[in-house]
């Protein structure tokens, strides 16, 4: 019985991923309210009522699409990264695995979170808004400790402020995104990794660190 249970668990999260994996692609094209049980069905191994019973209503589906693209989103911009010393070496990295996962297109619409940051930007008291604010934050404040941490190393000038650096950085990413979709130019992803460079060369950063 144990087994038996176990079994259809391990079914139950296979699918259910199965239909995750479709959502995020989907909604980083269409957006979170353009997901619906009916059309994930019809692209995934069950019907929409099995759908609907994996996850119980369309918010919820929302939110559990939201923590799958963070994750798909760390596994491509986070985890790579790690790899570099903290400070300014690993915000570099950062920068690079970014547009590295959105020139790649991880998600057929560019950056997931680009999309639906616009689509839910007005919605407060939302619990969709308020997982995407958090998946956002989360990102901004890693290149903020990153930049702090090249601050106190020496890396990057004393006066140097992460908290505006990381706000330049996001800035020049988004704008990439953005510009890639709308003009299909793959040039604007080295402008912006040379516009990252120069100004973290004016706060001080030794450009050969750069790549």
């Amino acid at each position: 019985m144990t087994t038996q249970t176990d079994g259809r668990r391990l079914r139950g999260d296979r699918t259910r991923r199965t239909v995750l994996d479709g959502a995020v692609q989907e909604a980083s094209v269409r957006g979170l309210d353009a997901l619906s049980f009916g059309a994930l069905a019809a692209s995934a191994p069950v019907n929409k009522s099995a759908v609907a019973g994996l996850f119980g209503s369309k918010e919820n589906l929302q939110l559990a699409t939201v923590e799958r693209a963070s994750e798909i989103y760390t596994e491509h911009v986070i985890v790579p990264a790690r790899s570099a010393e903290r400070g300014l070496a690993r915000l570099w990295a950062l920068v690079v695995a970014w547009t590295e996962y959105s020139r790649s297109r991880v998600f057929r619409g560019g950056c997931f979170f680009r999309t639906v940051e616009v689509e839910f930007d007005m919605r407060e008291g939302c619990a969709v808004r308020d997982a995407v604010v958090a998946a956002q934050e989360s990102w901004e404040s890693y290149l903020v400790h990153q930049g702090q941490l090249a601050v106190d190393a020496g890396e990057l000038a004393a006066d140097t402020d992460p908290a505006q650096v990381a706000f330049e950085i996001n800035a020049l990413l988004n704008a990439a995104n953005d510009r890639s979709l709308l003009l299909g130019d793959d040039g604007v992803y080295e402008r912006a990794l040379t516009a990252a460079r120069s100004l973290l060369v004016a706060r001080g950063a030794d450009r050969a660190m750069l790549g």
